[in-house]
């Protein structure tokens, strides 16, 4: 088993709130700065969805005192990398770097914090940027396939729209709407500095102090406690396109991370589908099965589809588990969806031997040690899971993968997978039957 991810770890937390996590890693000479907020798409409603992800845009273009040119250039100038992104609980931004450039990092992300100016002429630029890159997703079907089984799966909850949000809200939205929601999450009491790297930890958190310490601590306030209804029967949803390919996408609820039952169901996906990890920023949104699963046995040797892939992904709050395929042409949809749901029918009763367990655990801690080997994958790691649980459920993650009994996998693979939770989406090519 590979050593635990908090090894070294340092925490701490400065008096505006503001928490701080190093874990120096003399690898390289390379540092890795991620800048958390604890909000997403979930905190948002009707009429402000997508806000979120349109405030983490507007903080891309310039502060008092960096220009937007700058916040690129100075981070390319010192050989670095940098990005952020927004999703259902948190939204981050992150540089990696060389380790010498560490304050540079922590000047742009404090500056990030607290200094945007969202100027108006920026705003409708970037609102125009945010329906292209709208309009852009509706090309793909299997994209707005998975939108639409999102929404159907919840009925309340802010999981159920899409990060980018609908498009109706994000064409009416006002740069004001955007300030107060900035002004209210972007606040050292609603996020995490992660610093990871060839780094002296007593000098990194000095660093971190002397740029965030003297930024007002702010309140996020309380968050809604909405709790989605029970789901007590299938759910269907058919798209007709112009085109010829076809596409399936079926979701059922899922437990979330710090769940008891969420490691018995990635070992039950990784025994059906294959071993995957839990690192969203190395390509954890989803896998195509493994050549060597029941699903590709089911599905892609009898010529059903050209590839099917499933989706277990970690979250604060219970999501779903997904499985989504592109069919071949000419292949009806419920040929695929009888030997798909058959496959599911076979896991909860007698398709989790202790050969079978053993090598989806193999393939699991493995993904596992693999994603958690570069420096900005860990700093993800620390900073993710802070987030949406701790890090303690994290460093138990592969211990827990190891003690999971087969049993375990078929009862929680039973009740996941069941008939009446399941959300079915269909791509029919226009013209089809």
């Amino acid at each position: 088993m590979s050593e635990s991810i908090l090894r070294d770890l340092h925490s701490t937390r400065l008096d505006n709130g503001l928490r701080v996590l190093v874990r120096p890693i003399h690898t390289a000479p390379l540092v890795s700065v991620w800048c958390w907020y604890h909000v997403g798409s979930k905190n948002e409603g009707p009429g402000t969805t997508g806000i979120s992800h349109f405030v983490e845009h507007m903080n891309f273009k310039g502060t008092e005192a960096i220009s937007r040119e700058n916040l690129k250039v100075w981070v390319e100038r010192a050989g670095g990398t940098w990005n952020g992104y927004t999703w259902l609980d948190q939204t981050t931004y992150f540089e990696t770097l060389a380790a010498d450039s560490l304050d540079l990092a922590l000047h742009i992300e404090a500056e990030r914090m607290h200094a945007c100016l969202y100027e108006p002429d920026e705003f409708e630029s970037e609102r125009t940027v945010v329906l292209a890159e709208m309009h852009g997703n509706r090309n793909d079907p299997q994209h707005e396939l998975d939108i639409d089984l999102t929404a159907a799966a919840f009925r309340m909850h802010g999981y159920g729209w899409p990060t980018i949000g609908w498009q109706s809200d994000v064409e009416t939205m006002d740069r004001q709407s955007l300030l107060d929601h900035y002004r209210r999450y972007y606040v050292p009491s609603n996020a995490i500095v992660v610093v990871a790297g060839d780094v002296d930890t007593v000098a990194a958190v000095d660093a971190v102090a002397a740029r965030f310490g003297d930024i007002p601590a702010g309140d996020a306030g309380a968050r809604p406690g909405i709790v989605e209804p029970l789901q007590h029967g299938e759910r269907r949803g058919v798209l007709e396109r112009p085109g010829t390919t076809g596409y399936l996408e079926v979701a059922f609820r899922a437990p979330a991370f710090a769940d008891a039952d969420f490691v018995p169901l990635l070992l039950a996906d990784a025994v059906l589908s294959g071993g995957k990890g839990a690192n969203l920023w190395s390509g954890g949104f989803g896998r195509n099965a493994r050549t060597t699963s029941p699903l590709y046995a089911a599905l892609i040797e009898p010529e059903l589809v050209v590839s099917i892939g499933s989706a277990l992904l970690p979250t604060e709050e219970p999501y779903l588990y997904s499985f989504s395929a592109t069919l071949r042409d000419g292949v009806d949809h419920r040929r695929v969806e009888d030997a798909l749901f058959v496959a599911f029918e076979g896991l909860g009763t007698d398709g989790v031997d202790d050969h079978g367990l053993t090598k989806a655990k193999n393939q699991v801690l493995a993904s596992l040690a693999f994603e958690s080997e570069q420096i900005t994958q860990i700093a993800h790691q620390l900073g993710y899971y802070a987030t949406i649980a701790s890090l303690e459920d994290l460093d138990a993650l592969p211990a827990r993968v190891a003690a999971t009994r087969a049993d375990e996998v078929r009862r929680v693979a039973a009740t996941v997978l069941s008939a009446e939770t399941r959300t079915v989406g269909w791509v029919v090519p226009r013209g089809a039957a």
